[in-house]
């Protein structure tokens, strides 16, 4: 299941070489939605892996996206405890959300299906 969202970028971390077969790079939209006649912003941190790390790599820091991704979650076991993360994956990049936007990166690999 893939979602989307629309944002202004305002932190492009580096790509990560995780393990000699994983790599991610880390990012943060700052989305603000109006309710009641009061505005609401959020901080919401991204993560991208593999080759959708590089497409990052033309977008700026204060540009307006559209970040289609999928929502994550595993389990994780270590000295009897349990724990669970979840992790936002992106996989697709518009810019400047308009009716001419324009799609950083999408390629059939990069589908979640």
């Amino acid at each position: 299941m893939n979602y989307e969202i629309e944002g202004i970028l305002i932190v492009k971390e580096d790509t990560v070489q995780v393990s000699e077969k994983f790599k991610k790079r880390e990012f943060v939209l700052e989305v603000s939605e109006e309710s009641n006649g009061q505005t609401y912003t959020e901080t919401i941190k991204f993560q991208s892996v593999q080759a959708k790390c590089e497409a990052l790599d033309s977008v700026n820091i204060g540009e307006k996206l559209k970040v289609t991704f999928n929502l994550k979650g595993r389990k994780w076991e270590k000295n009897g405890k349990t724990n669970y993360f979840n992790n936002l994956d992106a996989w697709k990049f518009e810019r400047n959300v308009t009716p001419e936007s324009t799609v950083v990166e999408e390629s059939k690999d990069s589908l979640p299906f």
